[in-house]
């Protein structure tokens, strides 16, 4: 039979939505507003790319998807406070995220730096506290502590935004090709890798196993941003966010330096370069195999 990704993808986003709204933080009248703002934002749907890649890196290695939730849950609940600091005013000001208006426009921006900063912190208790209850070691919860950490800091994620905007002051002009790649695989890169490496740690991977599933997740994080880029100029359809904000922020993208033909064709070759990392994994990796190609499939 063959592997229907779509009704895998819908019924991994179910649970691990479940599982966000069960793991969130639950306060007093005195925190309502805060908890209001953090739940609007990880609750308002998304594709949940980086948990489901998280349970399906685990499922490539025999992983036990109750310990792996909390570190999926972990990354997505970090994810979502980098879309919320990134959309207020000092960075993208963008008003439409996930379908719904940016969490500054709804709580104001005070409310949603916090919310933002809470979900980071709240993310480690988080993780800590449930792997622990889970049976999932200390000294693994450790690791994958450090690995999310640097995923998401100054070597990572936060690094990747502060180039977004030096790129977008330097203008187009002056940018490359090797720049924007290495701007993308720090800002969305790095925290996609994090979510393979961290369902196949907890799995039980072997170095060579991690080393491969870490170059799937390189291959496939700059084939997604490329084709997000591409989807932002001429995608159809509802994105969730406003169209065209690239070329309205002045933002250096991989098809506003090599064009659209050549980006299509680089996240091709990206593509298939991901799934053939896999050879050597069984038919448990199916799962990783098929999103490559579904997200490859998103500019067709």
């Amino acid at each position: 039979m063959a592997f229907d990704i779509i009704n895998y993808l819908r019924a991994k986003r179910e649970l691990v939505d479940r599982a966000l709204d069960t793991l969130l933080p639950d306060g007093g009248e005195s925190q309502a507003r805060l908890l209001e703002s953090m739940r609007y934002s990880v609750l308002a749907g998304g594709k949940r790319l980086r948990p489901i890649l998280a349970l399906a890196a685990g499922e490539a290695v025999g992983a036990d998807p109750e310990k792996v939730m909390p570190a999926a849950c972990a990354i997505e609940m970090i994810h979502t406070y980098s879309l919320i600091h990134d959309d207020l005013p000092s960075m993208d000001d963008d008003a439409l995220r996930r379908g719904i208006p940016t969490n500054h426009r709804v709580f104001g921006e005070s409310t949603a730096i916090l919310a933002g900063d809470a979900l980071l912190s709240d993310a480690f208790g988080m993780l800590v506290a449930e792997g622990l209850r889970r049976g999932v070691s200390a000294r693994m919860i450790c690791e994958i502590v450090s690995d999310i950490a640097e995923a998401a800091g100054s070597r990572g994620m936060t690094e990747g935004q502060a180039m977004d905007l030096a790129l977008t002051l330097a203008g187009t002009k002056d940018v490359t090709l090797p720049q924007v790649e290495r701007m993308h695989a720090l800002k969305t890169g790095a925290m996609i890798r994090v979510s393979v490496t961290a369902g196949a740690r907890i799995g039980g991977a072997d170095e060579n196993q991690l080393e491969k599933l870490a170059s799937y997740a390189d291959a496939v994080g700059l084939a997604y941003q490329i084709i997000d880029d591409i989807l932002d100029i001429e995608g159809e359809g509802d994105l969730g966010k406003e169209r065209g904000n690239d070329e309205r922020h002045g933002k250096s993208t991989y098809p506003g330096l090599a064009g659209i033909e050549e980006s299509k064709r680089k996240a091709s070759e990206l593509t298939r370069k991901a799934v053939g990392i896999l050879e050597g994994f069984d038919h448990r990796a199916e799962a990783l195999r098929q999103i490559a190609l579904y997200l490859g499939c998103r500019n067709h």
